[in-house]
């Protein structure tokens, strides 16, 4: 008969990993020892993957930098036609819902599991009233020809021409709202995800990897519109 082997105490975690049958969770996956192993591991994968986002951004900030320094009159221009207003209320949207998903991750923590779904699902409405503000903007952009490069077909009432480069601003403008758009959609994905197995119970004090590793990306899709915002509404 085959001999069982068990993972070593403290192997990939504290001294005290294999007690409480942390090997024997249904979440423990079978390559992982014990649960604080894998709870390690899944953060630091996050950590990668955002300085990859990072890097992704970086990328679209410095090219926003060079063309601002080579037409500064066409992105002063571009930035007159959009709502500050609308980019406030998106700012404070956004910062709320960080505050509701640390706080939600702070419940699955102590295995509240009332307020978790409460918070989780705060930050999910917030981040749909973000999209619905973000599409009013894009749709008032449409309709006055406010449109990125060569579709750029706004007339200005007064009649006074636009800088020739103002097409390339709203270029920038659309590539990084639109591409930090996708980023809001993939995070409600994960939103739900974790808000479908809260509600399910699965989280509590001694689990609950998935939701601190799902913060961790909403506070980055946060933070970036937090330089979005000044860099594309706050041209000076």
């Amino acid at each position: 008969m085959a001999q069982e082997i068990k993972p070593l105490p403290g192997v990939g975690g504290s001294a005290h990993g294999g007690h409480h049958g942390e090997e024997h969770s249904a979440f423990l996956q079978h390559h992982f020892a014990t649960m604080d192993q894998q709870t390690e591991a899944g953060k630091l994968g996050m950590w990668i993957f955002l300085v990859t986002e990072v890097l992704l951004f970086g990328g679209l900030f410095a090219g926003y930098a060079l063309m601002f320094s080579s037409h500064p009159e066409a992105f002063h221009e571009g930035h007159h036609h959009l709502d500050v207003k609308m980019g406030v209320i998106n700012t404070a949207i956004l910062i709320f819902s960080s505050l509701t998903m640390a706080l939600g991750v702070r419940a699955a923590q102590t295995s509240n599991k009332a307020a978790l779904i409460k918070y989780l699902i705060v930050t999910f409405a917030c981040a749909c009233g973000f999209l619905v503000v973000k599409f009013f903007e894009y749709s008032h952009k449409w309709h006055e020809g406010l449109l990125p490069g060569k579709f750029y077909s706004y007339v200005d009432p007064a009649g006074h021409a636009s800088d020739p480069f103002i097409g390339t601003y709203f270029s920038f403008y659309f590539m990084m709202t639109g591409l930090h758009g996708i980023h809001v959609l993939i995070g409600m994905s994960a939103i739900a995800w974790i808000l479908w197995r809260a509600l399910k119970g699965q989280f509590d004090s001694e689990y609950n990897a998935p939701v601190e590793i799902t913060g961790l990306y909403w506070h980055l899709v946060d933070l970036i519109w937090i330089y979005l915002f000044p860099l594309l509404y706050l041209v000076r």
